[in-house]
């Protein structure tokens, strides 16, 4: 069976046509699975009955399963899923002044090998689907309605577990059902896609034709520590990513945000603030300092408020934009892959 959420749009015409259909069948499908909510074939009245047979032989529209919960006390909820194989994934909802940001995984487990990050800790099993990517967002959509007052996800940032440009063409179909009018069109500017560093996948993204946000992991200023910290820097290492970030700055005329994880006593110095500088001028750069959030199987622990405040005066001093990333459930499993590891760690016990 075919799960229909898994259809780009255009991928969606090209299949309904090999089927003898027009192409406003797919627009017809978009509207009633998405606008309306509708997972009953049957209950689509402006489609013929022989053509709903059809799609009930041989399509499917398959959500993840909510396998538990968390709830913080400043709103954010925190979702394990349970996918049709049995793989679980965490999926997070912030709530913002500005509206619902969902944080969308991209992959069972994590193959990049970042030392302080809780995904890392399992292994990658497989890619998900353009449509298990959907449906995280769907469940969350599904728990918003139940709150009222027209609550749906506005933003979305595919920071999850997982590599996005290591799943390069399942997520930009995610992103393109996503932003597509007649799906749940979130517009391009309000998703952010996340990587650690895929120099020769950035470059490619430059010719998408997407205006959805780019964000780069960087977490360090020079190669020997973020080799140490990053496996990823061995084979894409700080010069070809730089190069890679002009490039794509070059040919798109979009900034990329650069998002740096505060480690006390690894790479939180205002030296190192002063090495990020110059690292990064010449791009039209804006930093994304994150407060590291313990994970206790990690030897790292979280910078102090001091260091934080010092790093971001420096960095503005050098004539560098930065921020502090505001934080969310911190008195829940916060840190990325952290309660899907829990999870897995309870099953083995």
């Amino acid at each position: 069976m075919l799960n229909l959420y898994d259809y780009e749009f255009n991928k969606l015409v090209a299949e309904l046509t090999a089927r003898g259909q027009s192409k406003y069948r797919a627009t017809q499908l978009y509207k009633w699975i998405y606008k309306r909510n509708v997972t009953d074939f049957d209950q689509m009245s402006d489609i013929s009955k022989a053509f709903r047979d059809e799609l009930n032989r041989d399509f499917i529209l398959a959500k993840p399963s909510i396998y538990r919960e968390q709830h913080s006390e400043d709103g954010t909820m925190k979702l394990l899923l349970q996918l049709s194989d049995g793989a679980l994934v965490e999926t997070v909802l912030m709530r913002y002044s500005y509206g619902n940001v969902v944080c969308v995984t991209s992959q069972v487990g994590c193959n990049m090998g970042c030392s302080f990050c809780a995904s890392g800790l399992l292994k990658k099993q497989r890619d998900l689907t353009p449509g298990e990517m959907l449906g995280q967002v769907l469940v969350v959509n599904d728990l918003l309605r139940l709150e009222g007052h027209g609550a749906r996800t506005t933003h979305i940032v595919v920071m999850g577990t997982g590599e996005p440009f290591d799943n390069y063409q399942n997520v930009l179909d995610f992103v393109r059902i996503a932003n597509h009018p007649h799906a749940l069109e979130i517009g391009a500017r309000h998703i952010t896609i996340s990587t650690c560093g895929l120099s020769h996948k950035i470059k490619e993204f430059a010719h998408e034709g997407l205006q959805v946000n780019l964000a780069i992991s960087l977490h360090a200023s020079n190669d020997e520590l973020r080799s140490q910290i990053m496996k990823i820097n061995k084979a894409h290492p700080l010069d070809l990513l730089m190069d890679a970030v002009k490039y794509y700055e070059l040919e798109t005329n979009r900034r990329v945000t650069f998002e740096y994880i505060l480690l006390a006593g690894v790479n939180d110095s205002t030296a190192q603030a002063d090495e990020l500088s110059d690292l990064i001028r010449g791009t039209n750069a804006y930093v994304n300092l994150i407060p590291f959030n313990p994970v206790s199987e990690l030897p790292y622990n979280r910078s102090s408020d001091q260091n934080v405040k010092a790093f971001l005066n420096q960095l503005i001093k050098r004539g560098i934009t930065a921020t502090v990333r505001k934080e969310f459930g911190t008195d829940i499993d916060a840190a990325c892959g952290q309660l899907r590891a829990k999870e897995e760690k309870r099953a083995k016990s």
